[in-house]
């Protein structure tokens, strides 16, 4: 752990948003299978007149709103995660071709899960607030006082049957993803992430449950 100010945390903040979407698109581009949250933007975005990224954004800001009954506080890398990740998500699936050999698509969907996995440990570690997705069952947890686990499993399962119902991809990458995401975040935390004092220390640590 590493002390920095607020404009180094800043750019770490911004960077991880970044990578973050840009790794999404590298999923995207596999075709071999999305996290639950992705499958869902990709089903939607298959129904409506917007891109993968711009679902991505509609959505995070429709669970923003959902903080509100649950007296949930957003922080900047909270309104900053709603815009940057889908951004970047639209840039990369710009810019990468999809690949026609498997072993190219894998390599891929392997380059996403590991990359996607640095990129949330380095916008965690800025401590600058959950996304809002995390947020959301944050907010769950404490107004409830039910488990993390419960939450977390009752929320992405939900929006992983109405992707795949809506025709977002489900696949090998999705079952890879589940099992060794929270694994590689927790692998790369300690390397990126800083020290706070009191209140956005307590920030940072609730982003770190995040990634578990």
């Amino acid at each position: 752990m590493t002390r920095r100010g607020l404009p180094a945390r800043l750019v770490q903040l911004n960077l991880g948003l970044f990578l973050y979407g840009f790794t999404m698109a590298m999923m995207v581009e596999s075709t071999l299978g999305l996290d639950p949250w992705d499958v869902f933007h990709e089903g939607v975005a298959q129904h409506v007149g917007l891109t993968f990224g711009q679902v991505v954004i509609a959505t995070g800001a429709v669970v923003l709103l959902l903080w509100i009954p649950l007296r949930q506080l957003p922080g900047v890398g909270t309104v900053l995660n709603v815009l940057v990740i889908g951004l970047a998500a639209d840039v990369g699936i710009a810019v990468l071709a999809q690949p026609d050999a498997l072993w190219l698509r894998a390599l891929l969907l392997v380059g996403g899960i590991v990359g996607n996995g640095f990129a949330g440990a380095l916008y965690i570690g800025a401590a600058l607030g959950p996304g809002p997705r995390d947020g959301l069952w944050l907010g769950l947890v404490r107004r409830t006082g039910r488990s993390v686990r419960l939450w977390r499993t009752v929320i992405e399962v939900s929006v992983l049957a109405i992707g795949f119902a809506l025709g977002g991809t489900v696949g090998v990458g999705t079952v890879l993803y589940a099992v060794t995401i929270g694994p590689i975040v927790q692998a790369f935390l300690p390397l990126v992430q800083v020290e706070v004092a009191s209140r956005s220390g307590e920030t940072g640590q609730e982003c770190e449950v995040s990634a578990a």
